[in-house]
Formats: C-alpha cells, structure tokens, sequence
C-alpha cells in the first residue's frame, strides 16, 4: 500500500519543537496513526495503543507506572480511553519541559473530549486530521483556501483539472486512506465493516443503550439531510427513536467527528434570523453507502446530487485549513425572507461569500444575495461561486468562478 503524504505533517514537525504534548484527533480511521507512525522512523520514540486492554487498564489504574513503562518520547494511540493519565502527563510536562515528549491520537473532537482542556492549556499542541482532501490524494499542495485572484490563480497551476463525472466519482468513492489507496478495494464493504467495527463500538463507549438497527436509521435518517439545516424532530421520526435520542446521538456523532456543523453568521449589526446549524458529514462516501446510491452517475442525476456536492465543497474548504494546522470560520446565512449564502468565510477581518452550485454556467443572479453582508460590520471582501465550470473565470469585478476541483 502506497503511504499518502499528509499537509499536517510539517506542521507536527513544527510543533514537535516548541509544545511538550501534540495532540493529533479526528475521526478512526483517517490516518492518525499511520501518519505518526511515518513520522516516527529513525527516531527513538516508542509506540503504545490504549486499543490494547491490558495497557488501557494499566493507564486508567496506575497511570503513574503506565508513564514508567513507557517513558517519552512516546506516541500514545488512542488516548481518550484513559482520561486518568492527562494530569500526569501534565505533571511530566511541568517538570521537564521537554518539547515533543508526548504524541498523542484521539478518536475525538478535542474540545468535547472530557478533562483534556484543563489539564493541557498551553502545554499541547492540538491539530486535527480529517479523510484525505483531493489536494492529498492527487499530490498537490494543501493550502488554505484564499478568495482573491492571484492566490486563485496560483492555486490553479497546483490542481489537476476534473469535470462533472470526475467529481461525482471523488464524492462517491469518498476520501477515507483505506479505500483511496486501494487497500480496501470495495468502498461497500469498508463502509459497511467501518459502521459496525468503529462507529458503533465507539457509540456504546459513549451512550449506555444503543439499538444497532434504529442507530443505523439514524445514521441513514442523518445522512440523507447533509448539507441541510438541522431537522432534529424529522430525523428522529424517521429513525423511529425519540428527540432527546437523536439530538444524544448527534453529539457523539460531532464528538467522534463523523459530522461537523455550519452555524449562522452574526453579529451585532445583522440579527441572526436562523439559530439552527447546517449540518455536514467529513466524508462523503459514508453518506453515499449509507444513502444507497449505486454508482457516482446515479448520484449525479439524483435528488441529492445539489446537498452532496455542497457537503463536499464545504468539507473540502475546512480540510484546507484543518490540514494546515488553523481553525476555519465558515458559517451559512439565511434570513427570514429566506436570502440564503451557503458559506460565510471569515480570515483577516474580512467575509467572503461562496455559493455552491452544480452549474457549469453560472449567472450574475448567483451573487446579488452577497450584498446583505454589506450591514455587517466586517467588511464583505471578494465573493465566489465554486461550480463545475472547468475554468476559473470572473462574474465581475468582485466575484469568481472556482471550480469544485481547485478547492
């Protein structure tokens, strides 16, 4: 199996020197460990996973012997089974300094993950890995996306081109390592194993009671409205569980971050109309088998092909700068005259518009939603339409045509 480069490995590299504790989460599966591992060769640092029983029980009961047996510099897999070592860790932080001591992975979203935050301000590092973006997988250079000509133009020279089928078969197939890199050669049966390995051994680690068939509905029930904002009394009808359920299952679903969310945009000069989130899945290829969509052409001509391409884009644009190591601030807007901006970028105190499209041939009547930005008090800067157009191009002055495949 060919190893595929990652963009946040020069960033693990950078914070290896100046942060005693890196800590590297994202959903199973996506490649922490591998990368790590890599990244480990020709070093001395030594290797443990908490996936391990025995070492799980030995690091939730004497954490203090586990940092014995296994001194630093070390990389500790899965740590968000064994809570119990992070104040030690500290410990060994504090007295040491030693940058780079610790490399830790967690099948976790950092923030929600319980008693990392306290015991490891300002001691950690903590980036978070995602499916593979389609810079990694075709070799380019993941940077974060950039809404102005030149940078645009630049990134151009650094993507393969790909039209409308191309794209369907990226978003089909989906972006998990195993299935890019050929090792698992049926997308269908990774899915399938991933959903009943991972996904449901990590639900029960979370959630006391789970029924695998009415989580699988859920999950199909959650799936079928990516892109969407929240709905959480229709999907709970139709996976049949009640609302407090769903909304319980969302929250591991976001913690073992398998979904994220768009919030509306706000501040204190437009009234935030719509306080529900748009809710994304990290990758689509979960959503096209739990969906049951046989084939990318038929994904392509279905009822879902404008939701999935959104959710692809907008996965994409966080990967660029998840991968590099930053947090995006992406938000939607919809008001209640229903004007609506798919995404809202904000970096250096501007906004950015983007509007996703399946056209090839975008209008003007695209953009003109842009200008209720203009009450804002950021300043509203260049706007996009990122669509199957296979050049980059310009509606006027203010506003391009990105194609899905320069993200």
């Amino acid at each position: 199996m060919n190893y595929i480069a990652r963009s946040l490995e020069k960033i693990v590299n950078q914070v290896t020197k100046e942060y005693p504790v890196v800590l590297v989460t994202g959903p199973r599966q996506v490649g922490k460990t591998t990368m790590l591992r890599k990244l480990m060769e020709g070093t001395d640092r030594s290797y443990v996973t908490l996936d391990d029983l025995n070492e799980r029980s030995i690091a939730k009961t004497d954490p203090e012997l586990f940092l014995q047996l296994h001194r630093p510099p070390v990389l500790i897999d899965e740590v968000q089974y064994a809570p119990e070592l992070f104040p030690y860790i500290k410990i060994f932080a504090d007295k040491n300094h030693e940058p780079g001591a610790f490399w830790l992975t967690g099948s976790q979203v950092f923030r929600l993950m319980r008693g990392v935050q306290e015991s490891l301000a300002g001691r950690a590092a903590v980036l978070s890995l995602t499916s593979l973006s389609q810079a990694e997988i075709y070799g380019a250079e993941t940077e974060p996306l950039v809404i102005g000509l030149e940078e645009l133009s630049r990134r151009k020279g650094r993507r393969s081109a790909a039209d409308i089928r191309d794209i369907f078969a990226r978003i089909y197939r989906g972006s998990m390592p195993a299935v890019v890199s050929g090792m698992s050669s049926s997308g269908q049966i990774f899915y399938s194993s991933y959903l009943s390995t991972y996904i449901e051994r990590d639900v029960r680690e979370l959630s006391d009671a789970i029924d695998s068939l009415k989580f699988l509905r859920f999950l199909t029930a959650a799936a079928a409205r990516c892109a969407q904002i929240l709905n959480v009394a229709e999907i709970a009808r139709d996976a049949d569980i009640n609302q407090k359920q769903a909304k319980d299952w969302l929250g591991i679903l976001e913690t073992l971050g398998i979904i994220f969310y768009l919030h509306p945009y706000s501040n204190n000069l437009l009234k935030r109309l719509i306080k529900t989130p748009k809710l994304y899945f990290d990758d689509t290829g979960l959503v096209c088998y739990l969906t049951k969509w046989s084939s990318p052409e038929t994904l392509e001509s279905g009822a879902m092909n404008g939701a999935i391409l959104e959710n692809y884009v907008v996965s994409e644009i966080r990967k660029t700068y998840l991968g590099n190591g930053r947090e995006p601030f992406l938000y939607y807007y919809r008001d209640k005259d229903a004007k609506e901006i798919d995404v809202i970028l904000e970096h250096d105190g501007m906004l950015n518009p983007i509007e996703i499209k399946k056209t090839s041939n975008p209008g003007p009547e695209l953009v003109r939603v842009f200008h209720v930005l203009d009450k804002a008090s950021v300043p509203r800067s260049k706007g996009a339409v990122i669509c199957m157009k296979p050049e980059l191009g310009v509606i006027d002055r203010d506003n391009y045509i990105v194609p899905v495949w320069m993200i």
